[in-house]
């Protein structure tokens, strides 16, 4: 399972009114922490699909939602919960970083429901 591009035309749909929770990693093309924590982003597509929906969003091509969320530097991953911006991660993080803010997220879900 790969990562979905988002845009701004499509962002609220994807992201805001999305039944799981969401990784949207803001980022550009030309930008080295990018591209250098991609294969991490790709990763955890992969490791958390059906419970978690990851997405990228090419700042330059969708700059409305970018200032919308006020993205000041790449990269930049937000987590969005029943249509909420809950936490927010700057810079090109290990792995390991992402994977706990993730099982965080799924894990206020799970306590939650009880």
């Amino acid at each position: 399972m790969k990562p979905i591009e988002i845009t701004d035309s499509n962002f609220d749909a994807e992201v805001l009114k999305s039944p799981t929770p969401v990784l949207v990693d803001f980022w550009a093309v030309w930008c080295g922490p990018c591209q250098a924590i991609a294969p991490a982003i790709d990763q955890l597509a992969e490791q958390y699909a059906g419970k978690l929906k990851v997405a990228k969003l090419d700042t330059d091509s969708n700059q409305n939602t970018a200032v919308r969320f006020n993205v000041r530097s790449i990269p930049t991953i937000m987590f969005f919960k029943d249509g909420k911006h809950v936490d927010t991660v700057i810079g090109a993080v290990p792995k390991t970083t992402l994977d706990q803010k993730i099982k965080q997220h799924l894990d206020q879900k799970v306590q939650q429901r009880i």
